[in-house]
């Protein structure tokens, strides 16, 4: 990697992840936050809803942070980052991935502690956070 994607790297992950949180927090539905990780096609269909709003969020903000600070990404790249970003995030959202390697790691009482809204929620916001960062890089490789 050369030092000016090194150095764009810290950008990227920060344009993604705050892109994730508008995402997350404010552009997805309440049906969608509601069903998207139940069983069946309502579930499906919710997550690909969901899915579809967040990696568009996420590609506005690499677009335009591309353009504005400069950044000298490519479009390949751009797209195989936000490919890498919305997959994840579609398994990441089922819920069960992130359960099971949970239990699997020993890690299942802190899965259950304080709810969905408690450590369920912050080991699927630390998931999305590693796919994030592996997505930064494919950004910047070339």
């Amino acid at each position: 990697m050369t030092a000016n994607r090194a150095a764009a790297f810290p950008a990227v992950y920060a344009l993604l992840r705050v892109a994730a949180d508008v995402a997350d927090h404010w552009v997805q539905t309440d049906h969608q936050a509601q069903h998207k990780a139940e069983p069946g096609a309502e579930g499906h269909l919710a997550l690909a809803g969901h899915v579809a709003t967040y990696t568009a969020t996420q590609a506005a903000a690499l677009l335009i942070g591309n353009r504005v600070l400069g950044l000298g990404l490519r479009g390949r790249s751009m797209a195989a980052a936000l490919a890498l970003s919305g997959a994840t995030h579609y398994l990441i959202d089922r819920r069960w991935p992130v359960r099971r390697v949970a239990e699997a790691l020993r890690k299942g009482p802190f899965y259950k502690l304080g709810g969905p809204l408690g450590g369920a929620y912050l080991l699927d916001q630390a998931t999305h956070h590693l796919a994030e960062g592996l997505a930064a890089f494919i950004a910047v490789r070339d």
